[in-house]
């Protein structure tokens, strides 16, 4: 199992999963907000819409659905 941190929260995940999936499982409200302030969530699962960036290690507006889980990172969402 590999250990992260989402939103201040220590989860596992299992080897292989990707940062979206982790997120989903975790019981995060949405990935981030719109400029609308509307929750919004993964739509496609594949990097087309773009509904799935979060902040990865610093960085903002990486695509959790394409990225897998590493031991120790730190995933921000905009709930």
């Amino acid at each position: 199992m590999i250990k992260l941190t989402i939103n201040s929260r220590k989860i596992e995940a299992a080897e292989g999963t990707t940062v979206a999936a982790a997120i989903l499982e975790s019981g995060c409200e949405s990935f981030r907000t719109s400029v609308s302030g509307e929750p919004r969530w993964p739509l496609c699962g594949m990097g087309i819409c773009f509904e799935c960036r979060v902040t990865i290690d610093g960085v903002s507006h990486e695509l959790s659905c394409q990225i897998l889980v590493r031991d120790g990172m730190e995933v921000v969402t905009s709930e």
